[in-house]
């Protein structure tokens, strides 16, 4: 608690109910914490920080319907003063380092101790970078090490970048590709940590700098 008159407000997000179940238990037994809310997917955790007086979310990443790398970039948009803690099974670069540039405040996993994953919230309150060991190591490993063939686009993510360049928006590529809008935004995702960028211009120009484009 950062003082005696406010209680961290939180929305646990996660589409397994008996996981959000559990944490809800965790925080509600701790006077610092106020679980004020659920959600099933990304979707409805926009819909509830826009709804609810939220100070932290407490993400998972691979959920139905909207996963948590698109909520998190929705959510800094929309509710920026809001913290976003992801708390996930995953540890993969795939899954890190989109959550990471999408704006997520932390990042843990699930099998985080009690003590560790209530004094993350906090940090995470209070605007501190949280980080499992094993994700440090990997964004560690990210800034010492350039780009590689091991981070070269995939074809998909090459192809949306290429339709991106030409002018297709995000729907239209995704008609073109047969898969959803948000598969495309997810390709994007990818391809900015890849290139080490934050939005589609830069991306496209890192693109061809590189000589990925023609």
């Amino acid at each position: 608690m950062t003082d005696t008159d406010h209680r961290i407000r939180l929305l646990i997000v996660d589409d397994h109910p008996i996981v959000r179940d559990g944490l809800r238990a965790v925080f509600e037994s701790e006077e610092a914490f106020e679980v004020v809310g659920q959600a099933a997917d990304g979707a409805e955790a926009v819909a509830a920080a826009a709804a609810l007086d939220v100070d932290v979310v407490l993400m998972d990443l691979r959920m139905p319907r909207m996963g948590g790398v698109e909520a998190i970039r929705r959510l800094r948009e929309t509710a920026p003063s809001v913290r976003v803690l992801v708390l996930t099974t995953f540890d993969s670069d795939s899954d890190v380092l989109p959550a990471v540039e999408a704006g997520a405040t932390g990042y843990l996993l699930k099998d985080a101790p009690r003590d560790e994953l209530l004094r993350g919230v906090h940090a995470a309150y209070l605007g501190q970078a949280v980080l499992a060991p094993s994700v440090a190591q990997k964004l560690l490993g990210r800034v010492r090490t350039p780009v590689g063939p091991a981070e070269q686009l995939t074809d998909r993510e090459l192809k949306v970048l290429t339709l991106v360049a030409s002018g297709t928006t995000n729907r239209e590529a995704a008609k073109q590709l047969f898969i959803s809008e948000a598969t495309v935004k997810t390709h994007l995702l990818h391809a900015y940590a890849k290139l080490g960028v934050r939005d589609r211009a830069a991306a496209v120009a890192e693109a061809y700098k590189r000589g990925l484009l023609c």
